[in-house]
């Protein structure tokens, strides 16, 4: 029996771990939820709720099949261990022999990959490790310079992964076998599991409700995205993020659409759109790139000559340069957390995030400059306040955002452009309906 241990890949489709160790026999599909209480540095409720309901969907899927998700919580290392020793007191043909899952892509995670390689080899079993995050790995050769370098600049890696040739992804049929009653499992959990507050469900999530999107998305959306997707008040992006974070859709399968719809594109304009959107994929994949060859990014700046820069910090004595600022840096980010500036696109934006857990790429873009570039606040405060905000908080490419925004990333906007937020406001919001929908005491106004 093979263990197949879920981490962000919570589908059946195109999932190659699970469907390869379904393929050889039994296979025991297990989910280990994490033990921290009420806080934590990188979620919170919203990606929570988003991890509960699909992991939900998950099981009943399994369920369909004949199977069933196994909960465990606990360190991974440890519930692993304890899982293989449980079996070698069951029958022979319920004794684990190998664990499969997928390859992490967060330095914390290829610590934990490198640790199981070796306690699979303690107890003699064996270890298949897939990678699934991204279409292609970080280190695939044809995405590496003529030098072995990995790519600094947005540019030369998409024109570099525009080359290759994505795979086909690989469909799921067919029952499974049971899992044997040994395995007990606990019931899927509820945000009381981390002792956080209860947080509506305001996308459905899971894969199920993700291929709905996906199959409407392709149906009608993609050839308006390059036309809409710039407008909060439009709701014309694909909202995929969340799935893609979880992994409720595959990055392989959105690939394979998006290029079949590139070339099934009734004209230029629709075509234009479809690749807009590609290229939106394409910076994921860059962002999980730089994440890979330059882990030190989740604590520094990529750009080594900005990792001394005076930035405002509440509790950290203000800079010289910085005395006499109006407003104090403690101040100054809470009003910004709370939506209460005073600049009316950006308190919009931020009361849309503290109550749904979503935010629009561009609104992400105008706040986050806002905060970096206007308040001369820290990256690193806006970065772990939207991962413990946002429904599809991710790692990779929530550190890329910030720090391109804060002028010190990969292929970054640099210091002195600001996406101004009068100006953003009157070409994205002209008439002040997203404003309006967000900041009430401002409804009476007119645009």
């Amino acid at each position: 029996m093979i263990v197949h241990w879920f981490r962000r890949d919570l589908r059946l489709t195109d999932n190659l771990g699970f469907q390869a160790s379904a393929k050889a026999g039994t296979v025991l599909p297990l989910y280990i939820l994490s033990s921290w209480k009420d806080t934590h540095p990188w979620t919170g409720p919203p990606r929570q709720a988003a991890l509960c309901h699909s992991l939900g969907s998950l099981h009943r899927q399994l369920e369909a099949r004949g199977s069933r998700l196994v909960l465990r919580t606990g360190s991974p290392l440890e519930v692993l261990e304890q899982l293989v020793l449980q079996s070698r007191e069951a029958p022979e043909k319920e004794r684990i022999t190998a664990i499969s899952t997928h390859l992490s892509p967060d330095p914390h995670g290829r610590a934990v990959d490198a640790a199981l390689a070796g306690l699979c080899q303690r107890l003699g079993i064996d270890l298949h490790l897939y990678h699934d995050h991204t279409v292609y790995p970080s280190s695939h050769p044809a995405l590496l310079t003529h030098q072995g370098t990995p790519y600094r600049v947005f540019t030369a890696f998409a024109r570099a992964w525009l080359r290759l040739s994505p795979p086909t992804p690989k469909f799921f049929h067919g029952s499974l076998q049971p899992v044997p009653a040994r395995y007990h499992s606990k019931i899927p959990p509820t945000l009381s599991h981390w002792n956080l507050p209860e947080f509506p469900e305001l996308l459905p999530t899971g894969e199920p409700a993700a291929r709905q999107r996906m199959n409407a998305f392709f149906r009608e959306g993609i050839y308006q995205y390059a036309s809409g997707r710039d407008y909060p008040a439009a709701e014309q992006t694909s909202r995929f993020s969340v799935d893609l974070r979880w992994g409720t859709l595959s990055i392989r399968e959105l690939v394979i659409l998006t290029r079949r719809a590139i070339d099934k594109a009734p004209n230029a304009t629709a075509r234009k759109s479809a690749f807009t959107f590609l290229k939106e994929l394409i910076w994921r994949e860059f962002y999980f790139a730089i994440l890979w060859h330059w882990p030190e990014v989740l604590e520094h700046e990529f750009n080594p000559a900005y990792r001394k820069l005076p930035w405002l910090w509440p509790g950290r004595p203000i800079p010289p340069v910085f005395h006499g600022t109006a407003v104090h840096p403690r101040e100054a980010l809470e009003r910004w957390c709370e939506g209460k500036t005073g600049f009316p696109i950006v308190d919009a934006a931020m009361r849309q995030l503290n109550a749904t857990g979503f935010m629009h790429n561009r609104l992400r873009m105008i706040v986050a400059m806002f905060l970096t570039k206007d308040l001369h606040l820290d990256w690193r405060l806006g970065e772990r306040y939207f991962m413990q905000h946002l429904a599809d908080g991710d790692i990779a490419a929530n550190n890329g955002g910030w720090q391109w925004c804060a002028g010190t990333g990969a292929d970054a906007a640099p210091y002195f452009r600001i996406q101004n937020p009068w100006i953003q406001t009157a070409r994205f919001d002209p008439d002040g309906e997203f404003i309006r929908g967000w900041v009430p005491e401002l409804r009476h106004l007119p645009a």
